[in-house]
């Protein structure tokens, strides 16, 4: 299995899945969420709707619509509140989570955003950390993900990974 670091536009992967940091609605909203939603179209609207949401720290699976990968992983990350509330354990589970769904859909490749980082306040030096550390994990699984890609928006986020990865 193959851990990379890219930087790139998450809703331009060709793989099998991508991975959408949500909000609990499913039904989009701002940064990589309405990214996806505009990208995928208004068929992706609709299955989210069906979903009924996502709790904080779970995973759900869509196709990928008018993506070029094949499916939607929709996962929430938790609001960053100082990180005395849970945080670093509900975003682990949110890459564990998408990691089993991935699994369990017998995926190859999967691409992440860094889950939180964004609109929801989670510091990138430590949510890496966490990210980095649950792609590892997962690399001991047999079978399943031949690859799990960290897709940076920009230069500074991707130094992190790549640090974090070395």
């Amino acid at each position: 299995m193959r851990i990379e670091v890219v930087l790139g536009d998450i809703t331009r992967q060709s793989l099998d899945a991508i991975v959408n940091a949500a909000n609990t609605s499913l039904l989009g909203g701002g940064g990589v969420d309405g990214a996806i939603h505009r990208a995928a179209g208004p068929q992706l609207l609709s299955a989210c709707r069906a979903l009924g949401g996502c709790p904080t720290g779970e995973a759900r699976i869509t196709a990928g619509y008018r993506l070029a990968a094949r499916h939607i992983i929709h996962t929430v990350g938790p609001i960053w509140r100082n990180g005395e509330h849970g945080e670093p354990a509900l975003l682990a589970a949110c890459y564990r989570a998408s990691l089993t769904l991935a699994h369990h859909h017998a995926l190859t490749s999967i691409a992440f955003p860094a889950i939180s980082t964004g609109l929801f306040g989670y510091p990138l030096q430590a949510a890496t950390q966490i990210a980095v550390h649950c792609a590892r994990d997962h690399t001991v699984r047999p079978g399943g993900l031949e690859l799990i890609r960290f897709v940076c928006f920009d230069a500074t986020a991707q130094r992190i990974y790549e640090r974090a990865l070395a």
